[in-house]
């Protein structure tokens, strides 16, 4: 994600931030969840399968001096195995993954959100819009260029 798209991004969901507890799916090299923690949030979880992004995430981690829970695996994988809950999860599939299978991703995180929590979906513009998934409405959309963001917020009922 492009620096400007980032501070945008973060300008309009600063009220989430602090004391959140993020999930970072397709972290790469972690640049949101690690925006997120230099911005005040409780914790960050990191999913990532790629060696060398590892790698990189791990080396961005130690040199920020920042705590975060580096998870090496798929994102199906992890989120399958239903591990707690998040305030703030951030989805930025590679622009390759189908729209049907963001949409069943979408779906998993909204089961680890918790009530009032959001989730940001960073895809390529000119993209649908995803599915707002069970118990969540899409509260925002941006458009950045080539960068299409849509923010969905999970039901407080």
């Amino acid at each position: 994600m492009m620096d400007r798209v980032k501070e945008a991004l973060f300008s309009s969901i600063a009220a989430d931030i602090p004391d959140a507890r993020v999930l970072d799916l397709y972290a790469g090299s972690g640049a949101l969840g690690i925006e997120s923690l230099s911005r005040g949030a409780a914790s960050a979880t990191f999913v990532e399968q790629d060696r060398a992004a590892l790698a990189a995430l791990s080396e961005n981690l130690t040199t920020l001096g920042l705590d975060g829970e580096v998870v090496s695996g798929t994102v199906e994988a992890f989120l399958a195995g239903g591990d707690g809950t998040f305030s703030v999860v951030f989805v930025d599939p590679p622009y390759r993954l189908s729209l049907a299978l963001v949409n069943e991703v979408l779906e998993g995180v909204s089961a680890l959100l918790v009530n009032g929590g959001l989730m940001v979906v960073h895809r390529e513009s000119g993209e649908d819009a995803p599915a707002a998934p069970t118990g969540t409405v899409r509260s925002d959309d941006r458009r950045y260029g080539g960068t299409q963001l849509w923010i969905y917020r999970k039901d407080e009922s």
